[in-house]
């Protein structure tokens, strides 16, 4: 169980020099897109044109797919940590991991 004198894990005020995370990037607006222009039905309610017999309405929809991952890509990219953040973050958990696993010795142990 962990104490409440210790923030927990990318809070700020952390001691132990771990790195501050926030998911709080503006990039991630852009996920907004392929939610929002399928729900835009109107512009593109139609048969014509064709793409190999197939009307509009539904291969454009596949279209729209593909416009979902490659915004997800963009964002992701964009978002991701730098090689130094992931090194302090996998840093941090294994310190984490092993005060942890002390306390639970401590605990078992009785407190001695």
């Amino acid at each position: 169980m962990a104490s409440a004198a210790t923030p927990p894990a990318g809070t700020p005020g952390r001691t132990d020099g771990a790195p501050v995370r926030s998911d709080r990037s503006p990039w991630n607006w852009l996920l907004l897109v392929p939610i929002v222009v399928p729900l835009l039905v109107p512009l593109f309610n139609r048969v014509e044109p064709t793409l190999f017999g197939w009307p509009f309405f539904y291969w454009v929809q596949l279209v729209f797919v593909g416009l979902g991952v490659l915004t997800t890509v963009i964002v992701y990219r964009a978002t991701r940590r730098s090689p130094a953040d992931q090194a302090a973050a996998r840093d941090a958990i294994s310190r984490d991991a092993r005060d942890a696993a002390a306390r639970r010795t401590h605990d078992r142990d009785g407190g001695h």
